[in-house]
Parts: C-alpha cells; structure tokens; sequence
C-alpha cells in the first residue's frame, strides 16, 4: 500500500505532500489540482506498462493526456528544481523517487537521477495488475480487449473509461467470489456477478445486471424484477435505462472484484446517481477500504464526505465492525494559492463521531449559504 505521495513542480503543484489512507478522499474546487495528483500516479503507471520507465515517462496514453512538457512543468519553479519534475512514492518500507527533467518541449520526460534509489518500485500496488482506474469519462461504449482483460484483470484501458466492463463480467462473473466482507446483505451467491446485481439495486430497485455474448462481442443488458405474475421484465439496452446505472457498474464491479492491497482510482462516483445511491456506494468502498482495498477518490458532493463520515460513526458504534476506522481515511480540501497558482493541501482529520473540526471555509458548506439565503441572513 502507498501510504504517501509527493509531486514536485506538476502542473499546479509546486510541492505537494499527501499521506494516503485505506481510503483517501480528494475534494475541492474545479482547477485545484485534484485530478492531476490522480494524473502524477496514473502517469507512472502507463509508462511503466511500456516497460520505459527506467527511460522515461510517457505524457500521454493510455491511461492520460498530459500534451507536453509545457503543458506538465509547473509555472513558477523554484531554482532548486527549475526544469525538473519530481514524484516519491512511499510505503511503509522505503521511499521510491522518480526524477524527470522538462527542459525539453516533448510529449515525454526522460529519467534522472540515481534509478537504482527506486529499486523494486514494481512491487507497489500502483503497478500490479490488481489496479484500477474508472475515470469520470464512463463510457457505455464496450470494447473487447482480451489481453487486458484475461492476462491484466483490467476493467479499463483508454483514460478511465470502463469500457471492458461487460467483457470482464462475462469473463469472471460467475467464477470471480466476492470478499466476504463487500457481499450484500440481501444477497448469499457469493460470486461477483450476482453480487454486482444485489449493489446496483441500490442504484436501481429491482434491477439485474444481464451480460450478453454474441460472436466475441460484449454487451450489458438490464432487466427488473416485478410483483406481477411475469416475476422480471423483458431485458433493456443501457441505452433505455438511466445513466446511473451504467455509470455506478465499472465502480461497483471495480471494487468487488478487488483483492486486498490492490489500487483502485475513482473520480466523481457520484455521477448520475440519487442521494440515496451515492450513501450506499460510498459505503461499499468503505467496507472494501477497511477490508485493505486502497481506494482514492475525486468529488465534488458532499453526500461522498457526508457518506463517508457516516461509515466512520458506524464503525465506532456497530457491533459488527461495519464501516470504516477513521484513522483508516484520509480526507483533503484541495484549494489553490492564487499569488503563486499553487496547489494547497488542507487535511481534515476526523473526529470521533465522524465530526470534522473547523472545516476550511468553501468545504461542501454551499447548503449553508443557501439556507441562509431563505432565511434572509446575510452571509459573510
């Protein structure tokens, strides 16, 4: 497990030190730096899977579009690394630094430094094909991708975007057990489709996730179950049912399919889905960041933080240890100094009872405003 990142002169970031948790919560406002802590990761990764990392680091593809080297280097470098881009990764062994110098304008970096300091870098969980990443970019768009999916276990290939999802369901739904701990109270099949099916009925009551074959093409079909005398309907394309559900299962399917120590990257979990929805998937990935399933997630609700904190309160107070630890969970406000256009990093600790004390001002805190607004107080 990576239990912390630091990013050196990348994009907004001057010099920015994250502690990762379990779980590692990324909020704040759009330009903030957020996504491009998720990029510094997501770049070494797809070098890495072109086996040039020892070289170089690739800008682009598969995984994200950087441009080049102007568009990755930070404006207002210090001296001590002017021209150079700067990553360190850390477990709870040793520190793997990643060294890059940016003097020339190309859609790659290549590598400094003492290499040999990152020895054995391979063995992170960043770099396992236990990873994923499902971007905010979901796509209905399935594609077939044997390799990936058979060899690499991937639910993703191009940018994030879920699009092997029904491949990979064909290929493990019914062979793949979920870990004890994720499965669905209302579901006892232990194997991962069934279990995707009891989750997404949270999104969706009644649903059932269907996975089509038809000469080496995958497709997802949709069905619900009635009270009538038929007991199901007919099954729907993902075309003629709502958008969360398409865009909950790469998500659900991510983190039931995970082992423990494996990487799992999301950004916005929240799209297209009801309160009631994101509270229930917010609780999966607690439950599977507890069982020692590494999740980071990007978002902009608070029904994610307030999700979030209500799994820490559970934890406290269940007797069946459900929830999650909250020393477990790392939660940050990401804001931006707008002297020097830098990322700034505010940790919000959490309390017990799943408080957060003195959270910074703009923190999810627009309910407020608004409330304040109705009631006709002035908010400074």
């Amino acid at each position: 497990m990576i239990n912390q990142i630091r990013i050196i002169n990348f994009k907004s970031h001057k010099d920015t030190d994250l502690g990762l948790g379990n779980l590692t919560i990324l909020s704040g406002q759009n330009g903030v730096g957020k996504s491009s802590v998720l990029q510094s990761l997501l770049l070494l990764r797809q070098t890495n899977q072109k086996n040039r990392l020892d070289k170089i680091l690739d800008l682009n593809e598969p995984l994200c579009k950087i441009g080049k080297t102007k568009d990755a280097i930070y404006l207002l470098p210090n001296e001590e690394y002017e021209n150079e881009i700067h990553f360190v990764l850390k477990n709870e062994k040793q520190e793997y630094p990643f060294s890059f110098d940016a003097k020339e304008q190309n859609d790659y970096l290549a590598r400094t430094g003492d290499i040999s300091d990152s020895d054995g870098y391979e063995n992170l969980n960043l770099f396992q094909n236990s990873f994923q990443y499902i971007s905010a970019l979901r796509n209905t768009d399935y594609r077939n991708r044997d390799y990936e999916v058979k060899e690499l276990n991937q639910i993703s290939y191009e940018l994030g975007k879920g699009e092997l999802v029904a491949q990979f369901l064909f290929e493990y739904g019914k062979r793949l057990k979920v870990l004890p701990e994720l499965m669905h109270e209302d579901e006892e099949d232990p194997f991962l489709l069934a279990q995707v099916s009891a989750w997404e009925r949270e999104i969706s009551t009644g649903v059932n996730i269907n996975v089509k074959e038809n000469g080496g093409i995958y497709d997802i079909k949709y069905s619900f179950n009635t009270k009538s005398e038929y007991g199901e309907t007919d099954e729907f394309s993902k075309d003629n049912v709502g958008f969360g559900l398409s865009y909950a299962l790469p998500i659900i399917v991510a983190v039931l399919s995970a082992s423990i120590d494996s990487l799992i990257i999301v950004e916005n979990p929240e799209a297209h889905i009801h309160p009631y929805g994101i509270s229930k998937l917010t609780e999966l990935i607690c439950l599977a960041s507890q069982a020692g399933i590494q999740i980071i997630v990007e978002t902009h609700s608070d029904h994610i933080i307030n999700g979030a904190l209500v799994q820490c309160k559970k934890f406290e107070t269940s007797k069946e240890t459900k929830g999650i630890n909250k020393n477990n969970l790392k939660m940050y406000y990401l804001d931006r100094d707008e002297k020097e256009h830098k990322t700034l990093v505010n940790y919000l600790p959490v309390l017990n009872g799943g408080k957060i004390q003195r959270p910074p001002k703009g923190f999810f805190d627009q309910l407020d405003k608004d409330m304040n607004s109705l009631m006709g107080i002035k908010y400074e």
